[in-house]
């Protein structure tokens, strides 16, 4: 079950978001909201709790977080955007990873 987190997430919740994959948080962050949400099976999951919180696709970007190393990744079948010049899994734009990292970085360090 993913969570939204719109504000520093607490110890629980990051033990909660990271249930599913022992540590490993599958994020999907919205980088114009500056929330996220996380701790579901799948990236599509997140998406959709964002999407059904109001936010726009085009902004919605996937990821993980390990909550132990502090590693991001920014992999995720969402980011598959051929049309706007995103033809990969990685977030492709330096503009949006700094952007993707600056949102877990404030919400889940």
């Amino acid at each position: 079950m993913g969570l939204i987190i719109s504000k520093k997430a607490s110890k629980k919740e990051i033990r909660k978001l990271s249930e599913h994959f022992d540590g490993y948080i599958k994020v999907v962050v919205d980088v114009e909201k500056k929330i996220l949400a996380g701790g579901g099976d799948r990236h599509a999951d997140d998406e959709r709790i964002l999407l059904d919180d109001g936010s726009k696709r085009d902004d919605l970007w996937g990821g993980g977080f390990d909550s132990e190393t502090k590693e991001i990744d920014y992999n995720s079948i969402i980011n598959l955007r051929p049309n706007d010049k995103n033809p990969s899994r990685d977030i492709l734009s330096d503009k949006i990873r700094k952007k993707f990292a600056d949102i877990i970085k404030k919400l889940l360090y």
